[in-house]
């Protein structure tokens, strides 16, 4: 909201959400039934593209933001490297009520019938020129002193305002602007299309292109990196005062006061708002700065879902918690198509980018899905994969690296001991965060608790945890037997009498590692705590029980530009074996923790601590 809303600020529709669609149904259903059922002389086919041009708008849209977010992530291009936030997500997150509010008004044109606006043909040269001439004439001249207007303390406090919240500007910033500011657009914009209408000199084409050329320049200009080349501007100068580029306005948003141009910086040169640093910060851009990773976090895709839920996917859900959708499942067809896509793709490739105190972060995606990091015939081309991204990074003077999920399989890769036993010059610490999320694992379970049950497949967490609980003379149940077996072989002697082989399931706490079984869950007692030590969460089956999410840490306050969960976890929180490779950099540890390595539990939890990491659970139950 601006800072002191106006009148007319919320849009009719805000109450609906996600069901606002439904104001659309009659007009589409009606047009749809009218084009089928007209004889084919009769039908107006702009009436009838109205919904196709909604639904590739919004497509188009997302292509913007997908692209602008890869760009910002991974390109020297970038432009302002300030914090993005999970607030502006939120604010910006009707960007579709401009879409929204054009079909309904084309619409209306119609059932109004505006004169010249049905049954026009594809194109009309003259109506193409009018169009043109009136957008560089009237459209931008009034525009330009209409946005200085706005930029007045009254009406900069009551709207536009909204808009200028946003400091790092991404595609669809470009169209988030209170109701009333976006009507006066509107009507700006349809100078050009009702002069058409009138002169009877309107085409399809015209009013469909000029919609397309307004999106692109608005989302050209918010997409914080510079996509102009220079050589355009050489072979034809006078361009410069025709289009702007995305780091002139840029500048508006930083200075606020320079740079008023809609799409034009004409305006701005003729009345003296031109901001005199804008060739400065453009040619800036365009040779852009390298920046060096010091940390870089490799994670996967998990289920097909999850490919929407990623930064470069669909902000709204980068923003939430990963939770299976309904509808998402409605469009499967693209899911496989992503499958192919992700074996097309076989490079990991940046999705996010943040900074923390001295350090340089960047999280890296394998393209590789889940139920790929099982299969026996993928597990050459996924470690191929991992040991590229590693072997990059260490090219870059990345100094940690960490492995997410999967990515630290014992099967797949002895918990990353593969690579350093491939690269034994490596300079890069491999990481993969055993000590952190024991660490926190250990400070899960209640005070004054000496029976914990840990169940789930053999894995070197499981043993870390089991040797830890021995050491805090907890008693560690078991129930299964090649697990118990194992451990038992692995404990030290004076350890052994603390690991019980038991089959009563009757322990009011369970660690739960990978691999438990329904009916396993099914013989806790009421009122049970499951506290998964695996980077998966367990299937959630109890109602009468308690689930802890997995290992992970509230991030500090400094920490920047987050603005995606991590898989399931909630807003600002980091799993342990991300935030591990993070405090091995901040501490300047020099040894992996990989392989068989531990680097030491309560070494790694007061570093963690000491630098401003959380214990999630914790603070959750506080």
């Amino acid at each position: 909201m601006a800072s002191q809303p106006g009148p007319f600020t919320q849009w009719p529709w805000q109450r609906l959400g996600n069901f606002k669609y439904i104001i659309l149904a009659p007009w589409v259903a009606h047009s749809s039934y009218k084009f089928v059922t007209s004889e084919r002389e009769e039908r107006d086919m702009l009436n009838f593209l109205v919904f196709p041009a909604l639904l590739l708008r919004l497509l188009y849209a997302q292509l913007w933001i997908s692209v602008s977010r890869f760009q910002t992530a991974r390109s020297k291009h970038r432009i302002v490297s300030k914090s993005l936030d999970f607030e502006q997500v939120d604010r910006e997150r009707n960007w579709d009520d401009q879409v929204i509010l054009t079909a309904l008004l084309f619409y209306m044109a119609k059932a109004l019938k505006v004169p010249g606006a049905s049954h026009i043909p594809w194109w009309d040269t003259k109506g193409v020129v009018i169009t043109i001439l009136l957008h560089m004439g009237p459209v931008e001249f009034l525009y330009y002193w209409l946005h200085r207007a706005l930029h007045h303390h009254f009406l900069y406090s009551r709207y536009h305002s909204h808009h200028h919240a946003s400091i790092v500007t991404e595609p669809i910033t470009s169209v988030i602007h209170p109701f009333a500011e976006e009507v006066v657009y509107f009507l700006l914009f349809a100078i050009p299309m009702v002069s058409a209408a009138v002169t009877r000199t309107s085409s399809i084409i015209a009013f469909l292109g000029y919609l397309v050329y307004i999106d692109f320049m608005n989302y050209m200009g918010h997409c914080n990196f510079e996509i102009v080349p220079k050589w355009l501007f050489g072979i034809f100068p006078p361009l410069k005062y025709l289009m702007y580029t995305p780091s002139f306005h840029s500048l508006h948003h930083t200075n606020f006061r320079t740079n008023y141009s809609l799409f034009m910086p004409l305006y701005d040169y003729i009345y003296g708002t031109y901001d005199k640093s804008s060739d400065h910060i453009y040619e800036r851009s365009l040779k852009g700065k390298e920046e060096r990773p010091d940390v870089v976090h490799l994670t996967h895709l998990t289920t097909f879902e999850s490919i929407f839920y990623l930064r470069l996917g669909f902000a709204s859900l980068a923003s939430k918690p990963y939770n299976p959708n309904q509808f998402l499942r409605t469009v499967w067809p693209l899911m496989h198509v992503s499958v192919l896509l992700t074996r097309i793709y076989g490079t990991p490739f940046t999705v996010e980018r943040n900074r923390l105190k001295r350090l340089q972060l960047e999280a890296w995606m394998v393209p590789r899905y889940g139920f790929q990091y099982i299969s026996p015939a993928e597990r050459d081309s996924i470690n191929g994969l991992i040991e590229k991204a590693i072997l990059d990074a260490e090219a870059r003077g990345t100094k940690v690296t960490s492995l997410g999920l999967l990515n630290q399989g014992d099967e797949l890769n002895g918990y990353g001991k593969l690579y350093v036993k491939r690269n034994p010059t490596l300079k890069l610490r491999i990481v993969d965060g055993t000590s952190l999320a024991v660490a926190l694992v250990l400070n899960n379970i209640p005070k004054g608790i000496n029976n914990v049950l840990l169940i789930g497949k053999p894995s070197k967490m499981a043993y870390t945890l089991s040797l830890a609980l021995c050491q805090r003379e907890v008693q560690v149940e078991m129930v299964q037997k090649d697990l118990y077996e194992l451990m038992l072989f692995r404990l030290p002697l004076e350890m052994k009498n603390r690991l019980v082989l038991s089959k009563m399931y009757t322990s009011k706490i369970w660690l739960v590692g990978d691999g438990v079984r329904n009916e396993e869950q099914s013989k806790a007692t009421k009122g049970t705590h499951f506290i998964p030590y695996s980077q998966f969460p367990p299937k959630t089956l109890r109602k009468d029980c308690v689930y802890w999410w997995t290992p992970a840490v509230i991030v500090p306050k400094e920490y920047e530009n987050l603005h995606a969960c991590e898989n399931w976890l909630p807003r600002r929180v980091m799993s342990a074996w991300r935030a591990a490779g993070i405090v091995h950099a901040l501490e300047e540890w020099t040894e992996h923790e990989c392989g068989e390595t531990v680097i030491g539990i309560e070494k790694t939890w007061r570093a963690a601590l000491k630098h401003g990491f959380l214990p999630f659970e914790q603070c959750m139950n506080q």
